[in-house]
């Protein structure tokens, strides 16, 4: 079954990559571009990654992904804060 389509990533593709030793998503990224389009197939490999593990897909999604930062209200008053994010 496919898991990614924008990269004809298929499931087995993506558990021989965790049988070969990833162990996260930025590593199945690394290995095989999963969910580097649209990202809609995330889900679906945290959870391959998460069975693989025996860990609830929230786990696995907290190994994988660094914390969010806030972004002071502030700068977007004053028409800064996406130009931290989103450079012209």
């Amino acid at each position: 079954m496919f898991v990614c389509l924008c990269k004809a990533i298929t499931e087995q593709q993506i558990c021989d990559a965790i049988d070969q030793g990833a162990r996260s998503m930025a590593d199945l990224r690394n290995q095989l571009a999963v969910a580097t389009d649209c990202g809609l197939c995330a889900c679906d490999a945290k959870a391959l990654l998460a069975r693989s593990h025996s860990l609830a897909p929230s786990q696995a999604a907290a190994q994988s992904m660094p914390a969010a930062q806030p972004v002071p209200a502030a700068l977007y008053a004053t028409g800064q804060g996406s130009a931290q994010f989103y450079p012209v």
